[in-house]
């Protein structure tokens, strides 16, 4: 199986079926894997094969290569249109997620003006006020929510924390007041002969309430892309995506579905 550890802390640029030209920006080692969940479809493995031995780079060290990277880019006439921070973990989780969030605005600003900034998080520290408020200046505040179903999410999302709480983050994320966009993974298949499909009336009708107590600017759903540390895991179809894109849609919430 290939798995995919990120240079850090600057990658890419990458073609992102969601977002388009995109840089990475990854704020976790450059030789494993740092995150607060432990997908069973994660591309960069499980957590306890990719251990990390090196340290985060720090604030100085992202704000250095990437304006580098962002001059390359100038003289080459090939701007991003997006920054996007993620990479192998959950970004937020740096100590100084919020000063480095400051320093990409000011380098965009100044050399990619039209680009976007998105953050792809698993919003397990969406309810920290510092992260809160460095994600409300962002331009695509992409939080995950592949269910509400807590037997589900700790049987697919696998929280390394104990005490991670679903309905507590679907209320950090209906405090952004419309600033955020709900990223959704519909899978089939099985993990250790138990069932993982989330595409059925009973997981998508209580996420449906959820996007709407949420609200949120735009949801994307997708399936799996590439190959996952769980070999038994299916894409779904595009029909059953097409189907719930349009409950979505009902909702009067735009939506958009990647096969």
């Amino acid at each position: 199986m290939s798995t995919i550890i990120y240079p850090s802390p600057i990658f890419g640029p990458i073609h992102s079926r969601r977002l388009g030209i995109s840089l990475g920006i990854n704020l976790m080692p450059p030789d494993g894997k740092v995150c607060t969940f432990d997908c069973i479809y994660c591309e960069c493995g499980f957590n306890s094969d990719h251990r990390a031995k090196l340290r985060r780079p720090d604030r100085e060290e992202v704000k250095k290569a990437l304006e580098a990277k962002l001059i390359l880019m100038s003289q080459q006439r090939q701007l991003p249109d997006v920054l996007t921070f993620a990479g192998n973990g959950e970004p937020t989780a740096h100590p100084l997620f919020a000063e480095i969030i400051d320093d990409t605005i000011c380098l965009r600003n100044r050399y990619c003006p039209n680009a976007k900034v998105s953050v792809l998080s698993n919003a397990t520290f969406a309810d920290r006020p510092a992260v809160h408020d460095a994600l409300m200046k962002v331009d695509n505040n992409i939080l995950k929510l592949d269910t509400v179903d807590p037997l589900y999410i700790n049987k697919v999302d696998r929280p390394v924390s104990n005490v991670y709480d679903v309905n507590k983050i679907i209320e950090a994320m209906r405090a952004y007041n419309g600033h955020v966009i709900i990223q959704t993974m519909f899978l089939c298949g099985t993990k250790d002969g138990q069932n993982v499909d989330n595409t059925g009336d009973e997981y998508v009708n209580p996420w449906l309430e959820a996007m709407n107590t949420i609200r949120p600017q735009m949801v994307m759903i997708y399936t799996i892309d590439r190959e996952t540390p769980c070999t038994t895991l299916l894409k779904v179809s595009p029909q059953r995506l097409d189907e719930i894109k349009a409950k979505v849609i009902s909702l009067d919430i735009p939506c958009s579905a990647s096969y």
